[in-house]
């Protein structure tokens, strides 16, 4: 598994650090925590020596590379990277420019495959999107953001699974609240919930909706395989099978003490902007954890 960490500042990007390598500890996933920083300016860099370009065009006493610092600094002192790694420090002269508007920074780690620090220019948007398209990973853990949007804009363009950390408390004992209906995201939303499950131990709730006093057999087949395979890793889920609106029942069903796992719809944005997205909408208004699987 392939994890991308997406941190804004060290004021807010704690439950987001902490989230990501908790998920990368379990599943011994190769992580890379990015920042994106400003654009610089054409103006800027056109103005500058060749000699010293790399190092005016992406200004290494910036706020971004701070913040990558202050993630280095973090995963040190919570014992992540081997004692070598930890003993050399972070160095900003080690970031090397890979083109595409991107430094990387490549660590050893001892609780995951490897880590990488990247330094990212533009817009946030667009960058998040390139990096996911160029290095291929499978879930993005972004912050809960109260600008909603653009985790809205996340889900909808990146080619990513997205782990949206809402509220996350550290030690908090969490449920899996998968939520199963008969569209094509949740087979795939199954999977990665009973993998959550089995790492995490958790104890699931297995929520089908049906807005009618009957649930067909598409909704009846889907649920009955969610809770098999849950009970293949070994965990006894309990089901629940209510009538109502999905979105609304899936805010109501869901503590603060819940991990929402939910398969992303497929259509494309302008449909889905006329139609709407139960798990975009669940994501807007829940204020616990949410995983939108793709």
């Amino acid at each position: 598994m392939k994890i991308l960490i997406a941190i804004s500042s060290k004021e807010f990007s704690k439950p987001t650090l902490q989230v990501g390598m908790w998920v990368a500890k379990a599943f011994n996933a190769s992580v890379t925590i990015v920042y994106v920083g400003q654009k610089i300016s054409s103006f800027y860099t056109s103005n500058v020596g060749l000699a010293q370009e790399s190092i005016a065009k992406w200004g290494l006493d910036r706020p971004g590379v701070k913040v990558l610092e202050w993630a280095f600094n973090y995963l040190a002192d919570h014992k992540y990277f081997t004692s070598e790694t930890v003993e050399a420090g972070f160095d900003r002269n080690t970031l090397i420019d890979r083109g595409r508007n991107r430094l990387e920074l490549f660590l050893k780690s001892t609780y995951c495959k490897d880590v990488k620090l990247i330094l990212r220019r533009g817009d946030i948007i667009p960058e998040l999107r390139n990096e996911v398209m160029q290095e291929g990973y499978d879930i993005t853990i972004i912050g809960g953001s109260k600008k909603r949007r653009m985790a809205h804009d996340l889900v909808q363009y990146i080619d990513s699974s997205i782990f949206v950390v809402n509220n996350f408390l550290e030690h908090q004992g969490y449920r899996l609240l998968q939520a199963v209906d008969d569209s094509k995201g949740t087979a795939v939303a199954i999977k990665y919930g009973s993998q959550f499950a089995k790492a995490f131990k958790f104890p699931v709730d297995v929520l089908t909706v049906s807005k009618r006093d009957t649930f067909g057999s598409g909704y009846m087949g889907a649920h009955k395989n969610a809770m098999r395979a849950f009970e293949k890793v070994g965990i006894k889920p309990v089901s629940m099978l209510k009538v109502g609106d999905p979105v609304k029942t899936v805010l109501d069903t869901a503590t603060k003490n819940h991990l929402i796992v939910m398969g992303v719809s497929h259509l494309n944005p302008i449909i889905q902007y006329f139609k709407g997205s139960k798990p975009l909408k669940v994501m807007k208004q829940c204020s616990c954890p949410i995983i939108i699987v793709k």
